[in-house]
């Protein structure tokens, strides 16, 4: 048993399989019965049991509608469990989506047919055993050796199951991923004429998907072939020598009967649990990645007990002027590097940066060079590899990030509006503001006309990601939310972006009323937005910063 079957096995309440166990013992005595009582009627001509068979049977009806009962509750428990882990993790939400609905669901033949066919695998063949042994010690024996031969070549079939099962299902993994980054980008993919190029990208990946699931079928079918050969020709092993003694007289008939009655029940529980294993497979493979989404280490959106931070101190750096201000934090970069995992180039390297409180500085520099990095890196969603950050003369990652997060506004290249009202998307900062102080952010991002214009104003529920919105009135939402948070640094990740000339003006008009009294860090490549900055600091290839003189403006 894989380290992953183990893991769910033990999602499994213990009262669950205490009756699930119960059951399948309870299940192999009255097989055992039913053929007593059957062997009685055959070989004594006696109908008298016949009301006890009767009996037997609508027991074994009861005890298996139990089982499936009990087992169906226990998945749909194991599932809304791990459904409720996995919505609680960050990710991405394409490959999330196949994994919590799809992946999830694939779980119904583990814990419906394999868990209660596991019970019943080690119950059944021992009871029977014991039967037999007692009935014809020879047939006994003879199925001791061959019982082993099932789990064997079930185990064989099973590992080469197991890895197609896994290939199928990566693939519908990367077509789930796929297809949710292809909806939320199809307006761009249709301003760009790339629909039908999107549209052969995913049959490739359903043809591949469809190559994939036939092999794991191909697969399968032939395990249950192996498994019901093997347990033909065992069968086969016992029941000849029992013929031919039955023809010489040296068995009895009622002796015969029962283990000719006895010998395939006890091949049947093995070879279902071979096949519900096999039917399984898929849902042991999403429940392995899920496994490693909840294992994986969650970044800490904050350090609790570390020190505030507390705008006006003066860095630490030596030879720095002391620097006190009401406008915002003095941050400096010293020897800043970053690295992301599993790349071998750093994204940002030696980077040495000031920014006095109350100074707005831009970024430039061609795409890759870093510059949405150093924001994450203020952010405090990234940590240095090398170097640091130092805030109001202390090191960032010895700030508790959740007050620090509070003294910023953060306008990135693309907000992600939530589908809830627009007011309540205006609030994300400060979620008990009032209506007017709402309306006045909105007034002041130049995005109050247009909301009024919905359908029910600032009441209006906007789909996921602002559908139904154009991309500047996305972006003067995102500038509301930092008019209204009134933080005192402000971070943009090239806001400009996207927008037409008429929306890069009402949107330039806002940004500059949001820069007044405030230290800023922007990422711009448009002349409009740098002539904003007081100083820009051009990013080059190597990583490391060139800026110009301060009080200088500079357009990339």
């Amino acid at each position: 048993m894989k380290p992953t079957e183990r893991r769910l096995l033990t999602l499994v309440p213990r009262r669950a399989q205490g009756t699930l166990a119960a059951c399948a013992v309870a299940q192999a005595c009255l097989i055992v019965l039913q053929a007593d009582l059957l062997t009685r009627m055959i070989a004594h001509r006696d109908l008298g049991p016949l009301p006890w068979l009767a009996a037997v049977a609508a027991m074994r009806g009861a005890l298996t509608w139990t089982v499936q009962a009990r087992a169906a509750r226990v998945a749909a428990r194991v599932k809304t469990g791990l459904r409720a882990e996995l919505l609680d993790r960050p990710g991405p939400a394409g490959s999330r989506i196949t994994l919590v609905t799809r992946g999830l669901d694939a779980l119904d033949p583990f814990f419906t047919g394999y868990l209660p066919s596991l019970s019943a695998a080690v119950a059944t063949p021992l009871l029977v055993l014991v039967r037999l042994a007692v009935a014809d010690w020879r047939s006994a024996l003879v199925v001791l050796v061959t019982l082993p031969l099932i789990p064997v070549f079930g185990a064989l079939v099973g590992l080469r199951t197991a890895e197609l099962t896994r290939r199928q299902w990566a693939v519908l993994h990367r077509i789930g991923a796929h297809f949710h980054d292809v909806l939320a980008g199809l307006p761009t993919l249709r301003a760009h004429a790339r629909t039908r190029h999107q549209s052969e990208v995913l049959t490739g990946l359903a043809r591949e998907h469809r190559r994939a699931t036939v092999g794991a079928l191909r697969v399968a079918f032939l395990s249950s072939l192996v498994l019901e050969l093997v347990a033909a020709l065992s069968v086969a092993l016992v029941a000849v020598p029992v013929g031919l003694r039955l023809l010489n007289g040296s068995l009895a008939l009622s002796t015969a009967l029962v283990v000719l009655l006895l010998t395939p029940e006890a091949f049947l529980p093995l070879r279902a649990l071979g096949a519900r294993f096999h039917a399984s497979a898929e849902g042991v493979a999403a429940a392995e990645q899920a496994f490693e989404v909840l294992d994986a280490p969650l970044p800490a959106p904050a350090r609790p007990g570390r020190t505030p931070v507390r705008p006006g101190r003066t860095p630490v750096r030596p030879g720095r002027t002391p620097v006190r201000s009401a406008n915002g934090p003095h941050i400096v970069f010293e020897n800043v590097a970053y690295r992301y995992p599993g790349s071998a180039e750093a994204a940002v390297s030696g980077f040495d940066l000031e920014i006095r409180p109350g100074e707005r500085v831009a970024l430039a520099g061609p795409s890759g060079v870093g510059k949405t990095t150093v924001l994450r890196l203020l952010l405090g969603l990234l940590d240095p590899c090398e170097g640091r950050l130092v805030v109001d003369g202390r090191d960032l990652r010895d700030l508790d990030l959740a007050p620090w997060r509070a003294s910023l506004a953060w306008v990135p290249q693309r907000p992600h509006l939530f589908a809830a009202s627009v007011a309540d998307n205006i609030r994300l900062g400060r979620p008990d503001a009032t209506a007017q102080e709402v309306h006045a952010a909105a007034r002041a991002a130049h995005a109050d006309g247009f909301v009024k214009a919905l359908p029910t104003g600032y009441a209006t529920v906007l789909g996921d990601r602002g559908t139904g919105l154009s991309a500047g009135q996305r972006q003067r939402l995102a500038l509301a939310r930092a008019h209204l948070q009134d933080a005192p640094l402000l971070l943009l990740d090239e806001p400009t972006a996207r927008l037409d000339l008429a929306s890069e003006a009402a949107l330039l008009t806002s940004v500059g009323g949001l820069l007044t009294d405030r230290t800023a860090l922007m990422v711009a490549h448009r002349p409009a937005l740098l002539a904003l900055a007081d100083r820009t600091v051009h990013l080059h290839p190597g990583r490391r910063a060139a800026s110009a003189p301060r009080n200088e403006r500079k357009n990339a």
